[in-house]
C-alpha cells in the first residue's frame, strides 16, 4: 500500500484526491493546502485524511510515501525537492518545472535515492491516445508526416503563466509520446491582448524525415475546440476530444505520386477510401494513471512520462517562449 500526502486542493488537486482515495494499492493520508476554505472541503470528503496548511508537515511526515504536487508551477521545484530529499516518490502536475535546469536537478535528485519522479501528463492515459498510440505502432497509419492539433476555449485566464505554459503541455506532451523522434527545432508566434501574458500562440516544431506537428492554443476562442489530425503515409485519422461517441476516425485517404518518363511527367493519385472508428476504452485516465504510479514505485518500474519526459516538454516550452519574443525565430533543441 502506498501512502499518498497531496499538495494542493486547488482546481485539480481534488480530481487527484479522488483517484488516489480509488484507487488500488494506494491510501490517502493527508492533504495540504494554503486555503482554509479548501480543506474544510476537503475534509467533508475525507474526514479520515489529515488536512494541514503546512506543506513541511506533509513532506516530512514518516507515515508517507509518496507526495502528488498540485500547486503553481513556480512552486514545482522547491516542493519536488523537498520531497525527494525526504526520501518521498513524486507526481508533479504538468508542466514540470519552471526551467529546464530545475527539472535536470530534480532528475538527478530522484535517480540518486532511487525514488520515482513522474510527471502528470493525463492525457496519456485516455483511451484515444493509447489508440492512437497502437495504430500508430502497429503501422495503421504508415510512416507520419503531421501532427495538427488545436486546443483553445475562452479562458480560462492565468496570472503566472502564459497560455502555452498552460496550454501546450498537453499537446506537446501527446505528441512527444506519438511521435518517437526527438525535435530539432521550433517556431512559435504569439500575442498578449489582456494580462500581459501571451493568451494565444501557434507553435511549429520540427523533426527528422520531415515531420512537423502544429499547434494552436488560445484562450480567446468563442467555442472550444479539441481536435487532433495526424496524417501518416497510408492513412489519417481526425482525434475530436469533445466527441460523446468515435472520438478517433480513421481515413483511407491520402496521395501518391508517380514519376513518369519524363520531368512533366510526374502523376498524382488520391486515393479516398472509408471511415471507420475504433473502439476507445472509456476508462478515467487519471484513474489509470494513478494506478500506473503506484504500480511503478511498488515494482520499481521506470515510468514513460518520467522526469526525461517533463524535462523534455519544458525544453520546448522553453524554445517556444523564446522563439515568441524574437517575432517567430526558429530555436535549435
Amino acid at each position: 500500500m502506498i501512502r499518498f500526502g497531496v499538495i494542493g486542493y486547488g482546481y485539480w488537486g481534488p480530481n487527484i484526491v479522488r483517484n488516489i482515495h480509488n484507487v488500488a494499492g494506494a491510501q490517502l493520508v493527508a492533504v495540504c493546502d494554503k486555503n482554509p476554505a479548501a480543506l474544510t472541503r476537503a475534509r467533508q470528503s475525507y474526514p479520515f485524511a489529515q488536512v494541514t496548511t503546512d506543506s513541511c508537515e506533509v513532506i516530512t511526515s514518516t507515515a508517507i510515501d509518496a507526495i502528488a504536487i498540485v500547486t503553481p508551477v513556480w512552486t514545482h521545484y522547491e516542493l519536488a525537492k523537498a520531497a525527494l530529499q525526504n526520501g518521498k516518490h513524486v507526481l508533479v502536475e504538468k508542466p514540470f518545472t519552471s526551467s529546464a535546469k530545475e527539472a535536470e536537478e530534480l532528475i538527478e535528485l530522484a535517480a540518486r535515492k532511487n525514488l520515482t519522479l513522474m510527471v502528470d501528463f493525463t492525457f496519456l492515459f485516455t483511451g484515444a491516445v493509447r489508440k492512437i498510440r497502437q495504430l500508430i505502432d502497429e503501422k495503421v497509419i504508415g510512416d507520419l508526416f503531421y501532427y495538427d492539433s488545436l486546443r483553445v476555449n475562452l479562458g480560462l485566464f492565468q496570472h503566472d503563466v502564459s497560455v502555452i505554459w498552460d496550454l501546450a503541455p498537453h499537446d506537446l506532451s501527446i505528441m512527444d509520446y506519438l511521435i518517437q523522434d526527438r525535435p530539432e527545432a521550433i517556431v512559435a508566434t504569439g500575442e498578449k491582448h489582456l494580462n500581459g501574458v501571451e493568451d494565444m500562440a501557434f507553435i511549429t516544431v520540427y523533426f527528422p524525415h520531415n515531420v512537423i506537428a502544429h499547434i494552436n492554443v488560445n484562450w480567446l476562442s468563442p467555442v472550444k475546440v479539441r481536435t487532433t489530425l495526424i496524417g501518416g503515409e497510408k492513412k489519417m485519422l481526425v482525434w475530436n476530444d469533445l466527441a460523446a461517441d468515435e472520438k478517433i476516425k480513421v481515413y483511407d485517404k491520402g496521395v501518391r505520386l508517380h514519376n513518369g518518363e519524363k520531368v512533366h511527367d510526374l502523376l498524382i493519385s488520391y486515393r479516398s477510401g472509408d471511415m471507420w472508428a475504433p473502439q476507445v476504452e472509456q476508462l478515467e485516465a487519471l484513474n489509470v494513471e494513478l494506478g500506473y504510479f503506484v504500480d511503478c514505485v511498488t515494482n520499481s518500474r521506470k515510468p514513460f512520462n518520467d522526469g526525461e519526459a517533463g524535462l523534455r516538454i519544458v525544453k520546448m516550452l522553453e524554445a517556444a517562449e523564446t522563439s515568441v519574443r524574437h517575432r517567430g525565430a526558429l530555436v535549435q533543441l
